[in-house]
């Protein structure tokens, strides 16, 4: 059977994240959901998303097809019972669909002739940005219980100070030295070729990936993901960093995502509580208006790209777009669209986004494509 994960109705509640990649390439817990989905089924996945995406991220269709709702997390039991779907076959939660069968020559897929299957078990599905931060937790956990099963870990140097040793899972090939690590309120992940710096305190769940960094003296709390070559340092609270970003130096973080290729400058700080105790509203891409989250916590959410100066203060719910540059005196705007320079007047030069693109790929060993510089160019025009 040949799956396909598609994006579904709540895409464009995951923007400024989605500007640059389909749902399921969305990180939460250790995995993609892409990954997690893959894992699952014994099987490689493709994905249906916005046609400006399509060339880099293709989608194969065969004879027989499974599409699956990208925003549902996969549990076995949910695995198990999409595996048995056949021809006008789709299943249900609520009324919700979440993944239906569709053969290579049907131009259309016409549910009301469809059997129905509605599915009781447990289900996770994110619906907006808050979600990704709010069952991290969960995520971190299912995930480690899901990459861990019938393995062995790695010894741990005993150079460190650990509490629920049996919570740790560490890969051949990763450093870890006079770290405090305390797995007692959730497990521990740490990817081959990762590096976690002397002196870093870190409380589970918690994973890092291959080749990212926990740099000296790092206060790092649960629910925290740090994503495959991302620089982290000061203290973290529920974060998730998805790929190739840096937040190398001191200052406070939570209850926040942070796209690929982000640069967080010195003492960049984060509120995720406003002094009134109220809830946050944050920017709406569907409505274009601030919209009340329901939450008293929300950080911010940092497009692909964005860079911090020195000393930045981000207010409570900031969003921005894909290569903002977030600089000034005062707070910068709760919402930045893409390209911003400094404010949302003054707009970023798309040639000079480009270059500035291909550096810090550069610098972090990796390549700024034609396919990227491509959806660089269909942002910039919805930006204007």
């Amino acid at each position: 059977m040949n799956y396909i994960l598609f994006d579904g109705p709540f895409r464009d509640r995951f923007l400024p994240l989605t500007y640059t990649r389909p749902v399921a390439e969305l990180r939460i817990g250790i995995l993609t959901i892409k990954e997690k989905w893959e894992k699952h089924l014994g099987s490689t996945c493709t994905v249906l998303t916005e046609d400006y995406l399509e060339e880099k991220f293709p989608m194969v269709e065969m004879e027989q097809n499974i599409f699956i709702d990208a925003s549902v997390l996969p549990t076995e039991s949910l695995a198990e019972e999409i595996s048995f779907l056949s021809e006008n076959e789709l299943l249900v939660h609520k009324d919700e669909v979440l993944a239906f069968y569709a053969g290579m020559d049907q131009e259309q897929v016409d549910f009301s002739k469809y059997e129905a299957k509605e599915y009781s078990g447990d289900l996770i599905q994110i619906s907006n940005l808050k979600d990704l931060f709010l069952f991290n937790d969960k995520a971190l956990r299912a995930d480690y219980d899901l990459l861990t099963k019938d393995k062995v870990s790695a010894e741990l140097s005993n150079t460190n100070q650990v509490l629920g040793a049996e919570n740790i899972f560490i890969e051949d090939g990763a450093t870890v030295e006079f770290a405090m690590l305390n797995a007692t309120t959730g497990p521990i992940y740490i990817a081959k070729n990762s590096l976690i710096m002397e002196g870093s305190m870190i409380r589970g769940p918690f994973a890092i990936h291959e080749k990212a960094v926990v740099k000296m003296g790092a206060k790092i709390y649960g629910a925290t993901t740090v994503g495959p070559n991302c620089t982290v340092g000061g203290e973290i609270k529920n974060v998730i960093f998805i790929a190739n970003s840096n937040k190398g130096h001191d200052g406070y973080l939570g209850d926040s995502v942070v796209g690929a290729w982000c640069n967080l400058g010195a003492n960049t700080n984060g509120s995720n509580l406003k002094n009134t105790f109220s809830n946050v509203h944050v920017w709406d891409f569907e409505t274009e208006r601030f919209e009340d989250t329901g939450s008293l916590k929300f950080g911010a959410v940092l497009g692909d790209y964005t860079k911090t100066a020195i000393n930045t203060s981000l207010n409570t719910g900031t969003i921005t777009g894909v290569c903002c540059h977030v600089f000034g005196a005062d707070f910068p705007d709760k919402f930045l669209p893409s390209f911003s320079w400094g404010t949302p007047k003054e707009v970023y030069a798309l040639e000079k986004a480009k270059e500035a693109a291909k550096k810090i790929q550069e610098f972090k060993k990796e390549t700024f494509s034609e396919l990227d510089a491509h959806i660089f160019e269909i942002l910039f025009e919805l930006r204007t």
